[in-house]
């Protein structure tokens, strides 16, 4: 055995993996990023609906889990300076995007980056549109199952109902902005979720991966920007509980029920839904995802289209060898 692995370790494709050993801590360039987004988002839109579609109710479930993180660690903290409340629960809400790069789920907002492929022509509008169909609908499934949970888990009666106020007033915020600020709040947050995006796209480990995307997403929480699958968690949960909190809760919480009254599904699809992925679209997919494909690639160099055979899988390796 012994003689074996003397020979194992002396032989010239050995050598060749010791010394590709050493990790490379030299940061990709641009062009490289650009072409590392644009074969990821190739890869994502591949997927089959069942994988596409499971993994974006994870997505959609673990940007719930860090709503319900924000929510309980900024209730009950009023005498606490706004800015310093909602930087805490901004890093919190960070676990959320967190979960879906680390664990693969299929996030809306930065699916929306495959108009980079589309733009060099790699995949087609219709791969394209049907890939952000199905994960937006994953991602909705996702959020309202959670919603489900947490009313059934009764969560909304923590810290004397006010867990459940903090939510309904959060909720209640968002249907307040007229439809062009909401589109606009839409653009600045996925221009900052985006840009996080990207930058993982450079990260060599999952813990950098995980620490990069931490203070992007902080800030558009803490800011007040607009997320359409966090939104399809929040809005639906503060309806849920206007409809359905029992009357004890509406006594601790010393609110009625009628000044939450304008918390309803037509309001929350006209004033909130369609806004905020208008305005994510433009951010994602238009400034940062076109915007830097073009400025980081040089004209000329665009990547080949694939071929109608292997239109289904994306193009990552040449398909005859070069040795």
């Amino acid at each position: 055995m012994n003689a074996d692995l003397k020979r194992e370790h002396s032989s010239p494709q050995a050598a060749n993996t010791m010394a590709a050993t050493p990790c490379n801590i030299e940061p990709l360039t641009p062009v490289a990023i650009a072409r590392k987004a644009e074969q990821y988002a190739i890869l994502k839109t591949g997927r089959s609906v069942g994988c596409a579609f499971s993994l974006a109710i994870s997505a959609g479930a673990f940007i719930a889990l860090a709503f319900i993180f924000y929510v309980s660690v900024t209730t009950g903290n009023g005498d606490m300076g706004w800015g310093i409340q909602r930087l805490i629960g901004g890093l919190c809400f960070s676990m959320g995007i967190m979960l879906v790069i680390v664990l693969g789920g299929e996030l809306f907002t930065s699916t929306v980056l495959s108009a980079v492929p589309r733009a060099s022509g790699m995949i087609s509008t219709a791969q394209m549109l049907k890939n952000w169909t199905i994960v937006y609908a994953g991602n909705l499934v996702g959020a309202l199952a959670m919603v489900a949970l947490m009313m059934l888990a009764k969560q909304y009666m923590l810290a004397n109902s006010q867990w459940g106020v903090t939510a309904l007033n959060i909720a209640s915020h968002k249907l307040e902005h007229s439809f062009s600020q909401a589109v606009v709040l839409g653009i600045l947050c996925n221009i900052l979720v985006c840009l996080a995006i990207w930058m993982a796209y450079a990260a060599r480990t999952m813990m950098e991966k995980a620490f990069i995307v931490m203070l992007p997403v902080a800030m558009f929480v803490a800011a007040g920007f607009e997320h359409c699958v966090a939104n399809m968690f929040m809005i639906p949960l503060g309806i849920a509980i206007q409809h359905f909190a029992p009357a004890e809760f509406w006594q601790a919480a010393g609110v009625s029920a009628d000044h939450y009254a304008h918390l309803n599904i037509p309001n929350f699809i006209s004033l909130n839904l369609i806004p905020v992925t208008i305005g994510n679209i433009i951010g994602g997919a238009g400034i940062v995802g076109l915007g830097y494909w073009r400025l980081a690639i040089p004209e000329g160099t665009a990547s080949p289209a694939p071929t109608p055979t292997t239109a289904s899988q994306p193009p990552l390796k040449p398909q005859h060898s070069t040795r």
